[in-house]
């Protein structure tokens, strides 16, 4: 895959979660990667898939993440609201804005396409305390 189909692939990205202890843990597989041309960036393509019980933590990326619903799922936000993450739908999360606290709910695994386009040699994610 070239760079700029990568780039063209732009319609999915991530949640970047972790997994409680007492729930079973997502997973998140790296697809691809490579340098952006003429930047100190690089982009990565990959999957996550966030079962049953396991949990998001609120967290932020040194440059933007965007993703696509492949499987769809409900998720309890940390306020006690549900929502419900769709299949078929691309939503983008800004550099430095912090997302991902929830808790998938149900039965279903999400299962997420993902496209991080982030500062080289940095974290992807970064904890928020």
């Amino acid at each position: 895959m070239t760079k700029y189909t990568a780039l063209g692939a732009l319609v999915g990205v991530s949640l970047l979660v972790s997994a409680t202890s007492h729930a079973q843990s997502s997973k998140r597989t790296e697809l691809t990667k490579g340098d952006l041309t003429g930047t100190n960036m690089e982009i990565v393509v990959g999957t996550v898939e966030v079962p049953p019980g396991a949990s998001g933590v609120l967290h932020t990326h040194p440059g933007d993440e965007a993703y696509y619903i492949i499987d769809g799922a409900t998720a309890l936000l940390p306020d006690g609201k549900q929502i419900n993450f769709e299949p078929g739908v691309a939503r983008i999360n800004v550099r430095d804005v912090p997302h991902g606290a929830f808790q998938v709910i149900g039965d279903k695994t999400l299962k997420l396409l993902t496209v991080h386009i982030v500062d080289k040699g940095k974290p992807m994610t970064v904890p928020v305390k």
